[in-house]
């Protein structure tokens, strides 16, 4: 396979682990914790006149973002995680009973709790299986909004966002996706796709920090949400702080209420410089690969692969169990053999990235060879 696209020497984490849980929690590379330390010291230096010096780094991060999800940067506006995206879409579109919502079941509850909380408003969530989305849109009563993981977080599902953005269009409906599980190691055309809105974190595949994050809003939707937190950085002209008229900013900035995680976003911006020198489509293809190298050896060792490997639904994710083993169990004995990885929806869940090696792969796979015989 070659070297991985990502520089194993930026990653300290990987000393030590064969690390396998980017759908967890990512390692930050080197360059992230200087990104952010070099804007904690420079505020530490400066004081208030590090604000502006910071202000043009930010829409570069922005820009960046922007690239990967492929949609324009004015469609971007950076949140704190998944989960204040999601709930920016589903609090900021106005509502009546009887209004109905799909949100797979299964889903991880930052992709499901914003949606199901509109029951008490009269809303009708209905939870179909995740590869029923198609069928669930056309049963029943025409959905307002269908929510959904691109990647599902437990064994690695992923949707056909295009296929599924169509059909929502063609009921009427909107489609807001949960993209953490897949930015940043499977391209995305968000905008191409027909994807409306989007959300992510930055602390998995993104290589960034946590409480950095990304929310797409395709722009003829911005004036369909209510901005839920509206401040100073909400309108289009920021330093007219007497004016007391709000004067929404046009752009999806205008969903950033006040003052920026500016530290978290700049991690953000050195994440996503890594991740586009080596070019995401390197990436996914090292990745798919080492799933690949990684279920034939888990087969090997009479282990069963529960995720869905087929061209069209796979992704970085792999799901699999040891007949006779709790899987909470192997996941600890894989830790006390060096290899990370998480116990999910009743399997054990390996996430191999960018920075990942056949070495290991096949460390895992040793492991549970050793545990099956």
């Amino acid at each position: 396979m070659g070297s991985p696209p990502l520089d194993r020497s930026l990653f300290p984490a990987l000393d030590p682990w064969a690390y396998l849980n980017a759908a967890h929690t990512g390692t930050p590379p080197t360059p992230v914790v200087q990104a952010m330390t070099a804007a904690a010291e420079r505020q530490a230096r400066l004081g208030s006149e590090s604000c502006d010096g910071s202000e043009a780094a930010i829409e570069e991060v922005r820009r960046q973002a922007a690239a990967l999800l492929g949609v324009p940067a004015t469609d971007v506006a950076f949140v704190k995680n998944t989960t204040e995206g999601m709930g920016f879409v589903a609090s900021g579109l106005d509502w009546c009973p009887g209004e109905r919502v799909l949100v797979p079941d299964g889903e991880f509850p930052s992709t499901a709790y914003p949606w199901v909380a509109l029951e008490g408003r009269g809303v009708v969530v209905d939870r179909p299986p995740p590869d029923g989305l198609t069928e669930a849109i056309a049963s029943g009563p025409p959905p307002k909004v269908v929510a959904t993981s691109w990647v599902q977080a437990g064994r690695g599902w992923r949707a056909d966002l295009a296929a599924l953005a169509d059909a929502c269009h063609d009921a009427g409906a909107l489609l807001c996706v949960d993209a953490v599980q897949g930015l940043g190691v499977i391209p995305a055309v968000l905008a191409a796709w027909g994807v409306d809105f989007a959300a992510a974190s930055s602390f998995k595949w993104l290589l960034g920090p946590e409480g950095a994050g990304v929310l797409f809003v395709q722009g003829e939707h911005l004036d369909r949400l209510r901005v839920l937190e509206p401040g100073w950085n909400s309108v289009a002209d920021r330093d007219a702080y007497d004016d007391r008229t709000v004067a929404l900013d046009p752009t999806a900035r205008r969903l950033e209420g006040g003052t920026l995680n500016t530290a978290g976003i700049l991690g953000l911006g050195a994440g996503l410089d890594l991740l586009m020198a080596a070019g995401i489509d390197r990436i996914w293809a090292h990745a798919d690969a080492l799933c690949d190298r990684l279920v034939g050896g888990l087969t090997a060792a009479g282990a069963t692969v529960l995720s869905d490997r087929s061209p069209a639904h796979r992704s970085a994710i792999v799901s699999f169990t040891v007949p006779g083993r709790d899987p909470v169990d192997v996941r600890d004995s894989l830790f006390a053999e060096g290899v990370v990885c998480s116990a999910r929806a009743g399997g054990v869940r390996v996430a191999p990235h960018g920075y990942s090696t056949e070495d290991d792969v096949d460390r895992l796979a040793a492991v549970i060879a050793r545990l099956t015989r």
